[in-house]
């Protein structure tokens, strides 16, 4: 497992991370969701390959994915070897300092630790004023409660504003993003991720595999998340005719290497810079097959070719408005 450092910090994160949206009790949020025996294993098979990066949030699976996460945590792992990351957003009075202040007890509680390594918000907060935002999430970096700050899916202009009312205020600034990045999915090269290299700040894409589309020739499969998995239907159904012609090619590339589609998928995201791609696992398979992605090497002549047929899609990550209360499955197909 290689490692990097996050952001402007010294924390030590590995090269990959593990999405634990796919932990939880089955039905709170998704069907396909482990259970607790099934996450423990999946986390000491994590911790086996040098997995050091857990990342959670507090509306996963009604909290039971932070529950189940740091109790299979505990048991196997001492709390400084792992850099456990949540978020906030999802939650009543979204991104307010009362809710902030609120949100974060809860998520220690559930993980069963007195301080959490990154905190993140999940979604810009169009009701609340950045500095309040801001200066609560500061507040919990003074307190010893949080060791960095980061951000999730938002407009690059939202992101700069955000880091800017930080660094004017003298308050922690964000050392992460975590947004919606892969082969088929590429808004974010116009104007966050460009924001986010000029500050430094590390990226942390999910859904790195496209929910799997990157991972397998053909666009469905028969698998109890590939027929449940609204959300994924939502966001890459609408761009399937235009974007299996980048399958095609990460397939032809997987060929011509003789490796898994995946881990074309992933060598393209660290050379284009990411520092570590979520990997939502259900089988243990998905993150021996990720490790294995480190002895891929692209050729920029690779790049090219696997980006030539992009082509622009509907934005999915950032919202332009809050969602109603209760809303946690964003870009839902119905």
């Amino acid at each position: 497992m290689e490692t990097t450092r996050l952001g402007n910090t010294d924390i030590r994160i590995s090269k990959l991370c593990v999405g634990c949206m796919s932990f939880g009790k089955a039905g709170t949020m998704h069907d396909w969701t482990l259970n607790e025996a099934d996450t423990e294993e999946m986390v000491k098979y994590a911790l086996s390959l040098g997995y050091n990066f857990f990342d959670t949030a507090n509306g996963y699976s009604a909290g039971t994915s932070e529950e189940y996460l740091g109790r299979a945590l505990k048991k196997n792992v001492a709390r400084d070897q792992v850099v456990i990351a949540s978020k906030v957003y999802f939650n009543p009075g979204r991104l307010s300092a009362e809710a902030i202040h609120r949100e974060i007890d809860g998520t220690l509680k559930r993980l069963g630790t007195d301080y959490l390594d990154l905190y993140m918000i999940h979604r810009f907060d169009y009701e609340t004023p950045i500095e309040e935002t801001m200066e609560a999430l500061n507040d919990l970096v003074k307190a010893g409660k949080i060791r960095a700050l980061g951000a999730s899916a938002m407009y690059g202009y939202q992101f700069y504003n955000m880091q800017l009312a930080a660094r004017d205020h003298g308050f922690a600034q964000f050392q992460a993003m975590e947004n919606h990045y892969n082969l088929l999915y590429r808004e974010d090269e116009r104007e966050l991720i460009p924001i986010c290299r000029q500050m430094n700040v590390s990226l942390m894409p999910y859904s790195p595999l496209a929910a799997g589309h990157l991972a397998r020739p053909q666009w469905r499969t028969d698998t109890l998340r590939g027929k449940t998995d609204r959300v994924a239907m939502g966001k890459y159904d609408r761009t399937e005719e235009q974007d299996m012609q980048i399958v095609g090619r990460v397939h032809e590339l997987a060929e011509r290497y003789g490796v898994k589609m995946s881990q074309i998928a992933l060598a393209w995201h660290w050379a284009k810079g990411v520092a570590s791609p979520i990997i939502g696992a259900t089988k243990k398979e998905h993150l021996k097959d990720a490790v294995g992605a480190f002895a891929v090497k692209l050729t920029p002549e690779d790049i090219a070719y696997l980006e030539e047929p992009y082509l622009p899609h509907k934005i999915v990550g950032a919202i332009d408005h809050n969602p109603a209360e209760g809303v946690m499955l964003l870009d839902e197909k119905k």
